[in-house]
């Protein structure tokens, strides 16, 4: 009887891998040959295991290539700057792979090894890096690598986002109590609110046919407001409305409107009409919140010719027109019944009012040292409102919206002075 005899096989290098790889791609089909949705959702499967793999031997020549430093051989700033050159990608995009592809090749074996095998994706791998960064210090290395194995099993089984989720309690995984678990769930997440609030942008630009584009970045949490908002005012039913005051006297005819519309547009008009409603009985101040428009009575009558805007541009006295029939009027007397200036605990916010009086006493916010004028202050319940205090002159403080995010924070303490003629000054010193 003959045995076998078992030869094994030198690996590949890397480039004489990748030569094999295009061959086989070059001879496979374009993925139609299957018409079952078994063959192809297991086709589907597959091919997206193997281009995991080949993220994760990516990430391998990038590790590679930080460690001998070959952006130092080419003059380059580092190996983001090298790797956004070879790879024609956005530099913060190749920096993010030079961190990842560190991390993996220094401190996660586990994850690395999974990413190899086409397991889990290097979205994963990222959710998992940055998961055990903010680990609080004083584990052992058995800690963390349980807690890093754990996470790997759970990202076999579900997507990125809710691996984030369950990632910021992976301390429990090291027997940790729930306190300390809790605590550190808290941290995480005031750490990615911070992130987030330092990340926030608007930029818009004006555009010569009268419109206007931009682009923004805000906290995931005042997204959700702002499109929740928005598809609830593009709503079928509120399209239905205005097509029917436009004329549109069938649900057939209606329904044939709103088709016509792209959800894009419709979103974009929804977002228009929320920008031209937008209260300003709670904002820092109508003056400094208002657009004001400039327009000659007889134009705004007739609906002809140009009403200016305070920000420079012109619209036409139509639109002025229309933005007026929403417009509110504040009286110059204040004190009156119509306009009280203590609600005590009728009102949980203060009034137009209120501000404008309190103007008298403060030009800036009340936070020591803050230069930031009074126009961009929000209103403060000295006595918290939660725990009874009034809405009343006496209990409002004027904070930037910086310095009233810090009175909220529980890592800093607050102190607050009333001088001689009543206003008030809040400072601040960071909990030891």
């Amino acid at each position: 009887m003959t045995a076998a005899v078992l030869v094994a096989t030198p690996p590949l290098a890397v480039l004489d891998g990748v030569r094999l790889l295009h061959g086989v791609l070059d001879r496979m089909g374009d993925g139609r040959g299957g018409r079952g949705s078994t063959s192809v959702g297991r086709a589907i499967a597959e091919v997206d295991r193997a281009i995991r793999r080949l993220q994760g031997l990516r990430l391998s020549v990038v590790a590679a290539a930080d460690e001998i430093d070959v952006a130092g051989d080419s003059g380059m700033t580092g190996t983001g700057a090298w790797l956004a050159a070879h790879t024609r990608a956005d530099g913060s995009a190749a920096a993010a792979d030079v961190r990842l592809a560190t991390a993996l090749e220094e401190d996660l074996p586990a994850t690395r090894s999974a990413l190899a095998a086409g397991d889990v994706s290097t979205e994963h791998a990222a959710v998992i890096a940055a998961a055990t960064k903010q680990l609080p210090a004083g584990l052992s290395p058995d800690e963390t690598r349980a807690i890093e194995a754990a996470l790997v099993a759970r990202a076999k089984l579900v997507d990125p986002g809710t691996l984030r989720k369950s990632a910021r309690r992976a301390l429990s995984v090291a027997q940790r109590s729930t306190a300390a678990v809790d605590a550190h769930e808290d941290s995480v997440l005031r750490s990615q609110d911070e992130a987030a609030w330092s990340r926030t942008r608007l930029t818009m630009h004006d555009h010569p046919d009268g419109t206007t584009t931009g682009h923004f970045t805000v906290p995931t949490l005042a997204a959700a407001i702002l499109r929740k908002t928005v598809q609830q005012m593009a709503s079928p039913r509120r399209f239905a409305d205005r097509a029917a005051a436009a004329g549109a006297t069938t649900a057939a005819t209606q329904r044939a409107a709103f088709a016509e519309v792209h959800w894009a547009q419709r979103y974009g008009q929804a977002f228009v009409d929320l920008l031209e409603h937008l209260p300003t009985d709670r904002l820092s101040g109508k003056v400094a919140a208002t657009v004001v428009v400039t327009v000659e009575h007889d134009r705004l009558r007739e609906q002809l010719g140009a009403a200016h805007l305070d920000t420079g541009q012109d619209v036409s006295a139509g639109t002025a027109r229309r933005l007026a029939c929403n417009a509110g009027l504040l009286p110059a007397v204040l004190g009156r019944r119509s306009l009280p200036l203590d609600l005590g605990r009728a009102e949980r916010f203060f009034t137009e009012a209120q501000r404008v009086a309190l103007a008298t006493a403060y030009d800036t916010c009340a936070a020591s040292g803050c230069d930031r004028p009074y126009a961009w202050s929000e209103l403060h319940h000295h006595a918290s409102w939660s725990e009874g205090g009034g809405t009343d002159l006496d209990n409002a403080i004027p904070l930037c919206g910086h310095h009233h995010r810090r009175i909220h924070d529980r890592g800093y303490h607050h102190r607050v002075a009333l001088d001689e003629r009543g206003t008030k000054t809040v400072s601040y010193s960071r909990r030891t």
